[in-house]
């Protein structure tokens, strides 16, 4: 160390440069501070101090972003150029360090002092010079990126430490290693860390060389593009990188380890495996084996789930999602239990079918949240091809699985319960038949060996629970149908719709809506009115649609007119959503002649069917209306031909036929109306308007009737019992033969209405018409 320099010199810091003693140098300068830094020192006598930064990405550094050793260089011209810099050529001078800044303001300035350069022995000194310089020459020869003219200027130089800086300044280092290089102030230590750095250069160069030369005799045999990537398998092989294909390839091997597959496919897998690695990826077929090889990795082969087949658990949880329906949830406890004691899941393939909104989805939902098993589900809605069940063949371009192993691979374990929805909505093609290719996966005697064409290898489906659901079994083909056990879920009565409603629809739009309890409060007779007058539907859906608008009404009120309480009445359910948009049959006010009152089944629910005769003079021509389908014409014409044949009997005059004609009537005539339930409503009909007895107005009745006055049994009486119920009627007359239906019938509406069951119309009559003053 040596005196204390000027206490106030400027300091210019340089971003990605560095300047040493004696070198010559242009600076491009912008920073304000810099530039004020500049004018200040041509102000003074042109000093200033060089120092680098740590950090190139820092655009305003501070005291501590800056080395402590730089060189005190002489700014020896200055040019301010168009675009607002400043250039100026600097000369280094000497070493110095930095002790203090006295100038943080508009520009940096410090107190330095110089370092002075010690020496070693001359003969060490003189050593190293030649020892650097035969480094040197080599690393030129080797690189040829130093000029010869360099070489020379180099040559030629006395001084040690000066003969050191020029030769760093000259290697491709990083400022952190130039800056060490800097701060070295013993001459001897400096050469000998530039002679190890320059022959880490040449290793480095030589290293770079031998894969050049391993690359062009590659390059000889093929074209650019192979040489370029055994450029890439060389510097990869000399790094140790596995990053490549190899690297790829070592991390599916790990995976497939992990896969636990069987034997049979795991050597399947490694075959692959084989030939994926010698495949260029440029290769179209490496994609289709690679997508193939994850397939087998995904798909699960060991992994199921621990069945939960207790059958108190799973009751409450059927219960709690689900009201009514207590012979579909019956049956799928039988299964449960029978799936317990056989320990295997081997039987019959479930079906539910229903009309839309029954909850035949969220059924098999429950299902498998009661076993604790995982849940998959398809739709095969519009399925037309079936390569869509089947998979793709892997020849063919994007081929992909089926929708099955799909779902596999979704389920994650081999024993999910996989829903099949919408089975009935397959269709067939020019494609093929994606329900047969279903008749393999649905059968249990067949599924265990269930083939994939993308898979190829054969997969085990005799642990999967199948659930299909459908809407219309007429559509399903018959050798599928065999296969599968029907549950029909024919809808829910207006009891259980109440429930439902209050239970379960009405809380849950009310949290959608933003209302708390407090704020809305639906009546009973409100919620009844909604069901019947707002709704015609078999499920719920639309119920719960209209219970949306219902809460969404509610909401404005409770935010507009600032009500704490909005209570729903009957009357006020017609404010909040309009006129009722149906109607359903009431029972007549009268007894009327030639008019009955039947019970019908539709699709949504039960409802009244009023049955009108009418006769004027004529020659017994029969006209039927009403859109009435060919089931039902063919059911007035026998009830026409009875009462012909037993007119007598009837106290009927055996020539009517031939002075009248006869006209029925189904009102609603834009409703279509098919079915032989009627056939007992016709015939009283039919008899009360030729013998002028009316029809009691409190009975309703249904039943088919045969040529002889039989009545046979019918289907729906659940159904037709609540529509009665609800129109006030308190009579129904039934075919005896279903006298095994009243067991289904809801309590408080079987307690409402007698119930008269029927073997011969003759019955019928004396109970449907009012007895002969």
């Amino acid at each position: 160390m040596a005196e204390t320099m000027n206490q106030n010199i400027p300091l210019l810091p340089l971003r990605g440069l560095l300047v040493y003693p004696t070198m010559v140098m242009h600076l491009d300068v912008g920073r304000d501070r810099s530039v004020a830094a500049i004018e200040h020192a041509m102000v003074e006598d042109s000093s200033i101090f060089l120092c680098a930064q740590k950090e190139l990405s820092i655009s305003e550094p501070k005291p501590e972003d800056i080395y402590s050793v730089g060189t005190v260089a002489k700014i020896n011209q200055m040019l301010k150029l168009p675009n607002g810099t400043i250039r100026i050529l600097v000369e280094g001078l000497y070493r110095a360090e930095l002790k203090e800044f006295t100038n943080q303001e508009d520009y940096f300035a410090v107190s330095f002092e110089q370092l002075q350069e010690t020496h070693g022995e001359k003969n060490e000194d003189e050593a190293l010079m030649r020892n650097l310089l035969n480094q040197f020459e080599q690393y030129i020869k080797v690189s040829k990126k130093v000029s010869d003219e360099t070489l020379a200027s180099v040559k030629d130089m006395n001084a040690a430490g000066h003969l050191a800086d020029i030769v760093a300044s000259h290697l491709p280092l990083k400022i952190k290693e130039k800056q060490e290089i800097l701060e070295i102030a013993n001459v001897s230590e400096r050469l000998k860390h530039v002679i190890e750095i320059i022959g880490n250069e040449r290793e480095v160069l030589q290293l770079e060389k031998k894969i050049g030369l391993q690359v062009k005799q590659s390059m000889e045999r093929t074209q650019k593009e192979y040489y370029l990537r055994e450029q890439m398998k060389a510097i990869q092989n000399e790094l140790g990188d596995k990053d490549g294909k190899s690297g790829e390839v070592a991390e599916l091997k790990e995976r497939i380890e992990q896969a636990n597959m069987p034997e049979r496919i795991e050597a399947v897998a490694y075959k692959e495996l084989g030939r994926y690695e010698k495949i260029p990826s440029t290769s179209a077929e490496s994609s289709v084996i690679r997508n193939y090889i994850d397939w087998l990795i995904m798909l699960p082969w060991i992994e199921q789930t621990e069945d939960n087949l207790n059958i108190p658990r799973a009751e409450n949880i059927l219960n709690a999602d689900h009201y009514g329906l207590e012979k579909v949830k019956e049956r799928i406890l039988e299964y449960l239990a029978v799936q317990k004691l056989t320990n295997s899941v081997k039987g019959p393939i479930l079906c539910l079918v229903g009309p839309p909104g029954v909850g035949k989805t969220s059924l098999a939902k429950s299902i498998a949240t009661s076993m604790n098993r995982n849940f998959v589900r398809i739709s095969l809605g519009g399925v037309r091809d079936e390569a869509e069940i089947r998979g793709h063949r892997r020849t063919y371009v994007g081929a992909m699985p089926g929708r099955i192993i799909q779902g596999m691979k979704k389920a994650e374990t081999i024993n999910p319960v996989f829903l099949l929805d919408e089975i009935d909505k397959m269709a067939s093609d020019f494609r093929g038949d994606p329900s047969a290719a279903m008749l393999e996966v649905l059968d249990p005697e067949q599924n265990s060996t269930f083939s994939d064409h993308f898979i190829e290898e054969t997969y085990d489906l005799s642990n999967v629970m199948f659930v299909a659901t459908a809407n219309n079994m007429a559509t399903i083909p018959g050798p599928l149908l065999d296969r599968m056990e029907v549950i029909t879920i024919a809808g829910y009565t207006e009891v259980e719709k109440l429930h439902i409603s209050q239970a379960h629809l009405l809380p849950k739009q009310m949290k959608e809506n933003g209302l708390k309890k407090s704020h809305l409060q639906v009546r009973e007779a409100a919620l009844l009115k909604l069901i019947r007058r707002y709704t015609r539907e078999a499920g719920v859906r639309g119920l719960e649609r209209q219970l949306a608008a219902l809460c969404r009404k509610a909401a404005k009120v409770v935010v507009s007119e600032d009500k704490k309480r909005v209570v729903v009445t009957e009357k006020k359910l017609e404010e909040l959503l309009g006129r009722p948009k149906y109607r359903y049959g009431q029972a007549e006010e009268e007894d009327q002649i030639g008019a009955a009152t039947g019970l019908a089944y539709t699709a949504a629910g039960g409802d009244t069917l009023s049955i009108e005769v009418s006769l004027y003079p004529g020659k017994g021509k029969l006209t039927l209306t009403g859109k009435l389908g060919d089931v039902m014409k063919e059911s007035a014409q026998a009830a026409f031909s009875y009462i012909r044949a037993r007119a007598k009997e009837l106290n009927i005059d055996p020539r009517f036929h031939e002075n009248n004609d006869i006209h029925i009537h189904v009102p609603e005539g834009a409703t279509p109306k098919d079915g032989p339930s009627a056939g007992i409503t016709i015939a009283t009909a039919l008899v009360s308007a030729l013998t002028g007895r009316p029809v009691r107005k409190e009975v309703g009745m249904t039943g088919e009737i045969t040529l002889r006055g039989r009545v046979l049994p019918i289907g729906g009486l659940k159904e037709k019992s609540l529509s009665a119920h609800r129109a006030g009627l308190t009579t129904v007359i039934m075919p005896a033969d279903n006298n095994k239906d009243l067991e289904d019938i809801p309590d408080s509406v079987r307690e409402g209405l007698t119930y008269i069951p029927v073997k011969h119309l003759d019955e019928v009559l004396k109970h449907a018409l009012v007895e002969e003053k």
